[in-house]
């Protein structure tokens, strides 16, 4: 009786079901069968699985934040998938807290002199003051 023999390879991510029988590591399988002929036959399959991947980051900001080539203004959690070094999908999720910068304007009138901000001002006009506000984020004065 002859006996015949064949091989596969085969790349797959996660897992891979071959005659019926699904398979999540990589491994030498085989299987016997009988051919057309009616001879006994082994199908040789190499299998090699790749995994799919998970991430996750936390990130404070302010103002706005460019991700994967989005640029995000508002808080919130966004996935995006991409396709990992092993070739299988990859899921990136951003855990996204967006904190803004502050402008303020304040008109003042005063006799003389005017101190603001540790400094003493003796002449009319529009001084700015940058400092880091309680969020951490620029703010204007």
């Amino acid at each position: 009786m002859w006996f015949g023999t064949s091989s596969t390879t085969v790349t797959a991510c996660n897992s891979y079901t071959w005659n019926g029988v699904p398979y999540t590591t990589s491994g030498v399988y085989d299987s016997t069968f009988t051919n057309a002929s009616g001879c006994d036959s082994v199908e040789t399959l190499n299998l090699t699985i790749n995994y799919s991947s998970t991430s996750s980051a936390t990130i404070t900001t302010c103002d706005s934040y460019s991700w994967n080539g989005t640029t995000y203004n508002t808080s919130g959690i966004y996935i995006d998938t991409i396709t990992n070094a092993s070739g299988c999908d990859s899921t990136a999720t951003l855990i996204l807290i967006i904190n803004y910068s502050s402008i303020s304007h304040d008109t003042i009138v005063a006799c003389n002199n005017y101190s603001w901000n540790g400094t003493l001002y003796d002449t009319s006009g529009a001084y700015l003051y940058q400092s880091i506000n309680s969020v951490g984020c620029d703010s204007i004065d």
